[in-house]
C-alpha cells in the first residue's frame, strides 16, 4: 500500500495579494481587475481616463471586492515610479496598457512606429522595472504578467509595428525571468487571439477582415475577456509557481499551424 499523502492543488486564491492592473478602464485589463478582485487580491486600477476606472473600482467595491482608482499615463515613466514608491508594494502587476495602428508596411510612418512601440515596449519594459525594483526591495517575490498577443508568435498582414513590439515583450520577459528569478519574482505573458475589446471590434467590424480572423482561430469563434480571467488569475498565483519566462497561448489554435 502506498502510504504517500495524496497531493494537494495549490491554491488559486490571492487574498492578502496586491496587484496593479494598467489600461485597467476596458477591454482586457477591466476583465484583469475583475478577475484579481473576485480571486481575493486588493487591485488598483491605472488608466488615463479617471472616470472609467473609478466606475469599474465602484463596481468591484459593490460586488464585495477590494479596488482603488489611479489616475496614470504609463507613457510618463516619472510619473508611473512616483505612483509605485508612494503605494503600498504590489505582490502582481498586469503590464496590459497597449496600442496598435494596424497599417500595410509600405504606409507606416515614424509617428505610427514611435506611438505603438513607444507605449507597447517602452512603457512596459520601465512600468515592469519600476514594480519590480520594489518587489526586489521587500524581498517577498511576486508575479509580472506582461499582455502580449499571439502576435508575439507569428506575423500578419497590416501588423508590422504591432507584431515587432510583441515580439519585443516576449523577448523582454524572457530575460526578466532570467535575472529576477533569484529574487522569486516570475514573470510571464498571455498571449490572447483577438478578443471582442473596444479596441478589437473597430476591425471586427470589417466583415472581410473578420471572416479571415474565424478562419484562423481553429475554435471557430473570437475570444471574449472572460476567456482570459482563468489564465490570469492561474498566472498571479501559486498554481502556477514554478512558472516563469514562459508564454501561455489563449489563441483558440491560430498558432497551432
Amino acid at each position: 500500500m502506498n502510504e504517500e499523502p495524496l497531493p494537494r492543488t495549490p491554491s488559486f486564491r490571492l487574498d492578502g495579494k496586491r496587484a496593479l492592473i494598467t489600461g485597467a478602464g476596458r477591454g482586457i485589463g477591466l476583465a484583469a481587475a475583475a478577475a484579481l478582485a473576485d480571486a481575493g487580491a486588493h487591485v488598483t486600477l491605472a488608466a488615463r481616463t479617471l472616470s472609467e476606472i473609478e466606475a469599474v473600482a465602484a463596481a468591484i467595491r459593490g460586488e464585495g471586492g477590494q479596488a482603488e482608482a489611479l489616475q496614470l499615463d504609463v507613457m510618463d515613466s516619472d510619473a508611473v515610479t512616483h505612483a509605485v514608491e508612494m503605494a503600498e508594494t504590489f505582490d502582481i502587476f498586469v503590464n496590459n496598457a497597449g496600442t496598435n495602428r494596424p497599417k500595410p508596411f509600405l504606409d507606416v510612418t515614424h509617428d505610427d512606429f514611435h506611438a505603438v512601440m513607444g507605449l507597447n515596449v517602452r512603457a512596459a519594459f520601465f512600468a515592469a522595472q519600476t514594480v519590480a525594483r520594489k518587489m526586489v526591495a521587500v524581498a517577498r517575490g511576486g508575479s509580472i504578467i506582461n499582455i502580449s498577443s499571439q502576435m508575439g508568435h507569428v506575423g500578419a498582414p497590416n501588423r508590422t509595428i504591432y507584431c515587432a513590439s510583441k515580439w519585443a515583450l516576449e523577448g523582454l520577459t524572457k530575460a526578466m525571468a532570467a535575472e529576477l528569478g533569484t529574487h522569486r519574482i516570475r514573470v510571464n505573458t498571455l498571449g490572447p487571439t483577438f478578443i471582442e475589446t473596444p479596441l478589437a471590434r473597430q476591425f471586427l467590424a470589417n466583415q472581410s477582415f473578420r471572416e479571415h480572423v474565424l478562419s484562423m482561430i481553429k475554435l471557430g469563434r473570437v475570444g471574449q475577456v472572460e476567456d482570459l480571467m482563468g489564465a490570469i488569475v492561474f498566472l498571479s498565483s501559486d498554481a502556477s509557481a514554478l512558472m516563469t519566462g514562459s508564454a501561455l497561448l489563449v489563441d483558440g489554435g491560430w498558432t497551432a499551424t
